[in-house]
């Protein structure tokens, strides 16, 4: 039996709420690994926010593509890895769709609080828009059936 996820698992999967590890080429050093938040409908776009003038941020537009890994913390594992090319970077930020993301990790009580507190950051902001396309995948629950 296999444990690669079909098509419908693994958007499903990666469309429930995960910290993803983002990974972006450098030069001269290995890719820039971190922890963040994302946004994702199955068949759309993997969608971040991030400071314009951030190494991030720099490192995303000279290489024009990241990858994308979220994961179970508990057994059976499952994981998901996804790369692609960014199709869109937007400087301004949709208030629904930084809002949408805060509630999204946080709740709406602690979202709103961490909206008022990051507020100075808006003006500042890009919506990074990455389309899937190479996958991998494991969910190791298939292995017991």
């Amino acid at each position: 039996m296999t444990v690669t996820m079909s098509r419908a698992e693994r958007e499903a999967f990666l469309a429930n709420v995960h910290v993803g590890i983002l990974s972006v080429q450098q030069d001269g050093r290995g890719p820039l690994t971190l922890p963040i938040w994302y946004a994702y409908k199955p068949g759309g776009t993997v969608n971040l926010i991030t400071g314009a003038s951030t190494r991030k941020a720099r490192l995303l537009a000279a290489a024009g593509r990241f990858s994308l890994c979220v994961q179970t913390e508990t057994p059976p594992y499952k994981y998901v890895s996804v790369e692609g090319p960014i199709v869109a970077t937007e400087a301004d930020v949709a208030p629904s769709e930084r809002t949408a993301l805060a509630y999204r990790y946080l709740g709406p009580e602690f979202g709103d609080l961490y909206l008022a507190a990051t507020a100075d950051r808006d003006a500042s902001s890009v919506m990074i828009r990455m389309t899937p396309e190479n996958w991998l995948t494991t969910d190791f629950a298939k292995e017991f059936g």
